[in-house]
Protein backbone atom coordinates (compact mmCIF):
# COMPACT_ATOMS: atom_id res chain seq x y z
CA UNK A 1 0.00 0.00 0.00
CA UNK A 2 2.93 2.44 0.94
CA UNK A 3 4.41 1.94 -2.63
CA UNK A 4 0.91 2.79 -4.42
CA UNK A 5 0.27 5.97 -3.11
CA UNK A 6 3.79 7.15 -4.76
CA UNK A 7 2.87 5.24 -7.99
CA UNK A 8 0.02 6.49 -8.69
CA UNK A 9 1.17 9.94 -7.91
CA UNK A 10 4.09 9.40 -10.16
CA UNK A 11 1.40 8.38 -12.90
CA UNK A 12 -0.87 10.94 -12.34
CA UNK A 13 1.70 13.63 -12.66
CA UNK A 14 3.25 11.98 -15.75
CA UNK A 15 -0.27 12.11 -17.71
CA UNK A 16 -1.42 15.26 -16.34
CA UNK A 17 2.27 17.15 -17.80
CA UNK A 18 1.75 15.41 -21.77
CA UNK A 19 -1.98 16.48 -21.16
CA UNK A 20 -1.26 19.75 -20.02
CA UNK A 21 1.58 20.54 -22.50
CA UNK A 22 -0.40 19.65 -25.66
CA UNK A 23 -0.90 21.92 -28.08
CA UNK A 24 -3.86 22.02 -31.01
CA UNK A 25 -2.56 21.95 -34.26
CA UNK A 26 -1.81 24.89 -36.24
CA UNK A 27 -1.89 28.52 -35.74
CA UNK A 28 -5.43 30.15 -34.32
CA UNK A 29 -7.60 32.45 -36.29
CA UNK A 30 -7.27 36.02 -35.66
CA UNK A 31 -9.48 37.20 -33.08
CA UNK A 32 -11.72 39.77 -34.00
CA UNK A 33 -11.27 42.52 -31.76
CA UNK A 34 -13.89 44.85 -30.66
CA UNK A 35 -13.24 48.17 -28.55
CA UNK A 36 -13.24 48.98 -25.42
CA UNK A 37 -14.42 52.62 -25.34
CA UNK A 38 -17.01 54.23 -22.64
CA UNK A 39 -18.64 51.70 -21.18
CA UNK A 40 -16.32 50.27 -19.28
CA UNK A 41 -15.02 53.81 -17.83
CA UNK A 42 -18.51 54.30 -16.95
CA UNK A 43 -18.78 50.76 -15.20
CA UNK A 44 -15.20 51.97 -13.12
CA UNK A 45 -16.64 55.65 -11.83
CA UNK A 46 -20.31 54.03 -10.77
CA UNK A 47 -18.45 50.86 -8.72
CA UNK A 48 -15.85 54.02 -7.52
CA UNK A 49 -18.84 56.00 -6.68
CA UNK A 50 -20.24 53.26 -4.94
CA UNK A 51 -17.72 52.35 -3.19
CA UNK A 52 -17.00 55.50 -1.54
CA UNK A 53 -20.66 55.92 -0.21
CA UNK A 54 -20.18 52.71 1.34
CA UNK A 55 -17.08 53.99 2.83
CA UNK A 56 -19.10 57.15 4.30
CA UNK A 57 -22.31 55.26 4.96
CA UNK A 58 -19.84 53.22 7.43
CA UNK A 59 -18.08 56.03 8.57
CA UNK A 60 -22.02 57.77 9.27
CA UNK A 61 -22.67 54.80 11.37
CA UNK A 62 -19.83 53.90 13.45
CA UNK A 63 -19.65 57.92 14.36
CA UNK A 64 -23.75 57.48 15.35
CA UNK A 65 -22.69 54.72 17.36
CA UNK A 66 -19.97 55.93 19.34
Amino acid sequence: MKTLIPLFTFVFVLVMSVVVLAQPPGLPATPSQAPIDGGLGLLAAAGGAYALKKLRDKKKMKNNIE
